[in-house]
């Protein structure tokens, strides 16, 4: 049954990413015939209108007798280096200037309901941006040479690696006016950043949300169907999965379409996904709905930060992604105790009807707020990548999540990490070999952006596993409920959204090293204290505990992801926010697997060695059996309450182990905080990244 859903969740994975692609397949088709058709057009107009106008082959042979002496670049390298988000002006033509003073002078004149570019855009990030839906430019073709309307497939070749975009799509003509209006994107009228990161915000805490509602509705639902608890896990790791092989194609995906486009479409699909879970009547329909909350959630989650490095220039990136990091914080502290609140007073599908009402609102949101129209360079996709992507990582994570229940060594396991590492060195090799990889991996020459990405993936796994640990202590070992649990979190998971802002403020202000340091400092702080629980632990020592903790988080989360995007040159940060998404998931699943099987072998071993210590022929064993005998129906029923007391304690000694290994792991992010660059030194070395940049192109 489980290898059945294995190879099911990756064949489905795969025909999903496919079918996300074919709704431009109509467009292409339409492209090529109208360039076609340009060309020919161009030719007839230059002959008859533009008999003065210099040839392309006269100015190519210009161009080449002018840099006769310096190197040569080709035209497909320019090509990517510019669509991959630098300003290297295309081409040497000498009447760019008027035309873009005759294109800007006509369209006012023919089109003056057009939006305008909204003053903030002025001061913005290196990304080149475009649209989805501006308005469409009404100038006739005689009066405006083709070959300036056709920015987007100047230098496509039969061997090119991008597709034709036409010129009269949406695509084409915001990616035109961007260029004549030499803008890093366009907003939409009356659109401010704020109104943009509000609608963002709000999908991506809905589907955050969204994640953390299940689990406590999870033994009901299996009640009501009729299903094994394994079976019913399903509906968490497939969520998980499909999720996680989504991340490491999405660079391809913002590469190849607007960023509106993509937000509209994720929700469309997340709330029709939470709409199905509502009505499902069995597993498989449910599971269908699942598989389409996990798309669309695993395009929101790093599509937040993209849109933000767009938007917000590096030194105001931090306050700007701690804001984001309310979404990532707050959702999961609300998760618990709404879903334990729902499930003990309603039925388990107002969860999902509630989830689709707010999936509903985030996209009526997102079609009057998130208008950012980006620059996109249609490449072609690498359906061979995908599905290496997509068997690598997901047999990782399925093998990670699985490990701390089914044991490392089992068959099963050890298999799925067979496959996983072969095929993402398959990957690797792929993307390592490939024009305009799907993940490009060139991300890893910045020595910042490597170090804090390694610092992310060990706070990561000392973080999820924590998160894991806190809530079966609470309510397997103590009987708190789910929405006791739940309220116990929120205190902590409040402070962190509220020092968001602050602490990428300070970032912006004196940069990471000493946030970093601060921050895992007092998260390993509050971690050693986790490694003290007993039986008579107060509930509100928990949550000093608890807050102390976060208040260390939130100076560590955002700032580090904010690092490292920030390292990276303009046309690497799409990828660097795919591979940081990808190792972090994968880091919280090792570090869950690593913690949950150190706290079930621990366990083991303290039960083993305390029933040694219970011998029945001891004295003092036997006065508490007879003490307890008559409060407990007897000699066999004091024996039992004892036994069960004996393993409560032996789980709670395999959680405080646990918690050991989690704070030795914080321990080593401190460790390799130390390393980090001051503001001063990350900035000189992000200037030489960028001088290489310049160099290379």
């Amino acid at each position: 049954m489980t290898v059945t859903f294995i190879i099911g969740y990756i064949v489905a994975a795969v025909i999903l990413v496919g079918l996300i692609n074919l709704f431009v397949l109509k467009s292409r088709h339409k492209s090529k015939l109208n360039q076609s058709k340009g060309q020919q057009v161009n030719e007839e107009s230059k002959s008859q209108n533009n008999p003065s106008k210099f040839k392309m082959s006269d100015l190519e042979q210009n161009n080449d007798a002018k840099n006769a002496s310096s190197p040569q670049i080709s035209e497909e390298k320019k090509r990517y280096f510019n669509n991959d988000q630098s300003h290297y002006k295309e081409g040497n033509d000498i009447n760019n200037d008027k035309r873009k003073n005759h294109f800007e002078e006509e369209q006012e004149q023919q089109d003056p309901s057009s939006e305008q570019i909204h003053p903030e855009q002025k001061q913005t990030s290196h990304s080149l941006h475009y649209s989805d839906d501006e308005p469409r430019n009404t100038h006739s073709e005689d009066t405006v040479n083709h070959n300036d309307r056709d920015v987007n497939n100047q230098h496509l070749s039969k061997d090119s690696i991008y597709e034709p975009i036409n010129p009269d799509s949406q695509e084409g003509r915001v990616n035109e006016r961007i260029k004549n209006q030499n803008q890093d994107f366009v907003f939409g009228k009356g659109i401010t950043r704020g109104k943009i990161l509000a609608a963002m915000l709000f999908g991506m805490f809905i589907a955050i949300l969204n994640q953390t509602l299940l689990n406590v509705a999870l033994p009901r639902i299996n009640t009501e169907f009729n299903i094994s608890a394994s079976t019913g896990q399903w509906l968490m790791t497939g969520f998980m999965l499909v999720n996680g092989i989504l991340i490491p194609i999405s660079a391809f995906l913002f590469n190849k379409y607007s960023y509106r486009k993509l937000f509209l479409i994720a929700l469309v699909l997340f709330t029709i996904g939470s709409l199905v879970c509502g009505i499902s009547t069995n597993f498989p329909i449910m599971m269908g709905g699942r598989v389409l909350q996990a798309i669309g959630a695993g395009i929101l989650m790093p599509l937040g930060s993209n849109v933000i490095v767009t938007i917000f220039p590096p030194e105001k990136r931090g306050v700007a992604m701690g804001t984001m990091g309310i979404a990532m914080i707050l959702a999961p502290a609300i998760g618990p105790s709404l879903s334990g609140y729902i499930v003990q007073n309603y039925d388990w599908n107002i969860m999902f009807y509630m989830m689709f009402i707010l999936g509903l609102l985030a996209f009526l949101f997102g079609l009057a707020w998130f208008k950012i129209y980006q620059k996109t360079i249609n490449p072609k996709a690498d359906y061979r990548g995908i599905v290496y992507s997509t068997i690598g990582f997901g047999a990782l994570l399925y093998g990670f999540s699985e490990a701390g229940n089914k044991g490392w060594g089992s068959t099963e396991i050890v298999i799925m990490f067979i496959i996983g590492v072969v095929f993402i060195i398959l990957f690797a090799i792929r993307e390592l070999t490939m024009k305009a990889p799907m993940l490009n991996l060139e991300v890893l020459k910045s020595p910042t952006y490597t170090l804090t990405t390694i610092i992310n993936m060990v706070v990561m796994m000392s973080l999820f596993g924590g998160m894991i640990l806190l809530p079966l202590y609470l309510q397997n070992l103590r009987g708190f409920s789910a929405l006791d649990s739940g309220l116990l979190l929120l205190p902590g998971s409040l402070l962190m959204g509220v020092l968001g802002p602050v602490a990428g403020k300070l970032l912006d202000t004196i940069g990471l090293k000493p946030l970093a340091l601060f921050g895992i400092a007092v998260m390993t702080y509050g971690t050693y204290e986790l490694t003290k629980l007993n039986m008579d632990t107060s509930y509100l020592h928990i949550m000093s505990i608890y807050v102390i903790r976060s208040l260390g988080m939130a100076f560590v989360m955002m700032p580090l992801m904010t690092a490292a995007i920030n390292a990276l040159p303009p046309r690497l940060i799409s990828h660097g926010n795919a591979f940081l998404n990808t190792m972090r998931q994968l880091a919280g699943s090792i570090g869950t697997a690593i913690l949950v099987t150190v706290m079930t072998t621990q366990s083991t071993n303290h039960l083993n060695a305390f029933a040694t210590e219970l011998d029945k022929t001891n004295p003092v064993i036997q006065d508490h059996v007879r003490e307890m005998a008559a409060q407990y129906g007897g000699q066999q029923g004091a024996l039992q309450v004892i036994l069960t007391y004996v393993n409560k304690l032996a789980s709670i000694e395999g959680i405080n182990d646990a918690f050991w290994i989690a704070t030795a792991l914080s321990v080593l992010a401190f460790v390799l905080s130390l390393f980090l660059k001051g503001k001063k030194g990350a900035e000189a070395e992000h200037d030489r990244l960028m001088s290489k940049e310049s160099n290379k192109f």
